[in-house]
């Protein structure tokens, strides 16, 4: 365990910095290329810079090649190549929007480096009820994982602030559970995600100087999707995401139909005359989790952010009981 100390903090130290450092750059340079969006939650014409995914990619890839240095890990390998991959789509649906079918099905196929790695165990490891064997069926389950962790993290980033923040109290958690259940090694993998969330968040948060667009939320779900998969915790990495799962639920549910999200005419949300947010009562705009959180009354950006955020952590809070319960089986 000792021996992980020296290259986790190194690697936590460049995941944060790397991307501290070149967003505030990158910011003027999307501005001064007029790469900006509207703030609809915002008063006026407010706009803001987009995408993020940029630095945070950069804080990834600089971090995990450290790991790799010392460690030599194929998992590593795994999360450059489907993160990397991650953000080139992203990356493409944030400069022209695609069609709903675009980013499951490429997110889908780029999940096969973990496969043709052999990065994985295809034991699928539940609490209380032990494990189950399934060879065949476990390496379909990884070409729905990756496109089910990218687009949820995308789905949910609505909100100044919401998708890092959520990520933070996420990876974090899960970072914890494999420490719990003894996978050290992808443990220290994991630690520069919640690190370069950390720094991104700084400036994304309430009021928000750069979105992370599509290339910035598919890399921190892919990623995430990659560590959960690859450290044998898909379970508790799925119960420590669960108000974003239910958010893309609830989405797909109402709309019945894999579509884009800016290609949706409805909104879930309003705004009040002191631009407050509401729930919409337009019966034809899809349901969300803020549209669920705003359905008791008109909250600010800031209110229904820190709700996710109790969400999130009660979520994580759950992962880590999860984790616990495993590891005194283990």
């Amino acid at each position: 365990m000792i021996e992980f100390l020296f290259p986790a903090i190194i690697s936590c130290v460049a995941a944060f910095f790397v991307v501290f450092i070149l967003t505030p750059p990158l910011i003027k340079f999307l501005e001064l290329r007029d790469f900006v969006v509207k703030d609809v939650n915002k008063k006026g014409n407010v706009m803001i810079a987009r995408p993020g995914g940029i630095s945070i990619i950069l804080g990834i890839i600089a971090s995990e090649i450290i790991l790799y240095l010392f460690l030599q890990l194929n998992e590593i390998l795994a999360i450059i190549f489907t993160t990397s991959a991650a953000f080139v789509i992203g990356y493409i649906d944030d400069r022209k929007v695609m069609g709903g079918w675009f980013k499951p099905v490429t997110l889908a196929i780029i999940s096969i480096p973990i496969i043709l790695l052999g990065v994985y165990d295809s034991d699928l490891s539940f609490p209380l009820f032990g494990t189950v064997q399934i060879p065949i069926l476990y390496l379909a389950l990884i070409i729905f994982i990756i496109p089910i962790t990218g687009n949820t993290i995308n789905s949910i980033d609505v909100l100044n602030g919401v998708a890092s923040g959520f990520m933070i109290i996420a990876s974090f958690s899960l970072s914890i559970c494999l420490f719990i259940v003894q996978n050290y090694e992808i443990a220290i993998v994991s630690l520069p995600l919640g690190f370069v969330s950390l720094a991104f968040y700084k400036f994304h948060k309430i009021p928000s100087k750069i979105f992370p667009g599509d290339s910035g939320a598919l890399t921190l779900g892919v990623m995430y999707g990659t560590i959960a998969i690859v450290g044998s915790v898909e379970i508790i990495a799925a119960v420590a995401l669960l108000p974003a799962v239910i958010n893309s639920f609830l989405f797909l549910s109402s709309v019945k139909k894999i579509v884009e999200h800016r290609q949706i005419k409805g909104t879930p949300v309003d705004h009040t005359e002191d631009f407050k947010l509401k729930a919409t009562d337009d019966n034809a705009a899809p349901v969300t989790l803020v549209r669920l959180i705003l359905a008791t009354g008109p909250l600010t950006e800031r209110q229904v952010g820190i709700t996710i955020f109790k969400l999130a952590l009660f979520s994580g809070i759950l992962a880590i009981i999860t984790a616990s319960l495993m590891s005194v089986r283990i």
